[in-house]
């Protein structure tokens, strides 16, 4: 089994996701408050993962630009999840590099006011484990 290959079951297994339940119906792209700023929309992020074409996810801007809101999830009529796909992707990255996307002190210059802490705690507990 290539590398390729081997990352893409990865994130299945990460993700507890099937993407061949995908029915490219782009629901989950036109729910996403963020795909303006995605190079590779949602349901792509599907048909890379079917593909086994994990390095171009890697090194898409999508896999940081996603908000994490899972509207996505909500909106798929067949519970492909595309959100939770891209999530196992960035936890693949993180492993990869070995040490923390940010650093302590990259992350003020990052927040928005309106941020709720909720969300800056969450992200804190997931990422660090």
């Amino acid at each position: 089994m290539s590398h390729q290959n081997n990352q893409a079951e990865m994130i299945k297994e990460i993700s507890g996701v099937n993407p061949y339940k995908c029915m490219k119906c782009g629901k989950c792209t036109a729910t996403c408050p963020a795909f303006d700023e995605m190079d590779i929309k949602p349901h792509q992020f599907v048909s890379y993962v079917q593909s086994g074409n994990v390095q171009a996810l890697a090194e898409s801007k999508s896999l940081w630009k996603c908000l994490s809101c899972f509207a996505c999830v909500e909106r798929c009529p067949r519970d492909v999840q595309p959100g939770r796909i891209i999530d196992a992707a960035r936890q693949i990255v993180v492993r990869q590099r070995g040490g923390n996307y940010l650093t302590a002190d990259e992350i003020p210059a990052l927040l928005d006011e309106e941020l709720p802490q909720q969300l800056l705690v969450s992200a804190y507990r997931r990422y660090k484990r």
